[in-house]
């Protein structure tokens, strides 16, 4: 699947849900249904430490 994010199955069966646009955000479950729930979750953590990040360099 493609979009903003990427998701493989690796080699022990796990779902590896990745953002390419996002440094370090990605995630990963052992069903295809709870990557879909937690990349939106890492999505939004992401950006939350991007705001503090350019926050505290402001």
């Amino acid at each position: 699947m493609r979009g903003f994010h990427e998701i493989e199955q690796d080699e022990e069966g796990y779902f590896i849900a990745d953002v390419p646009a996002l440094k370090g955000c990605h995630t990963q479950a052992k069903s295809l249904d709870t990557p879909m729930v937690r990349v939106k979750e890492a999505i939004q953590l992401c950006l939350e430490v991007y705001d503090e990040e350019q926050t505290i360099a402001s």
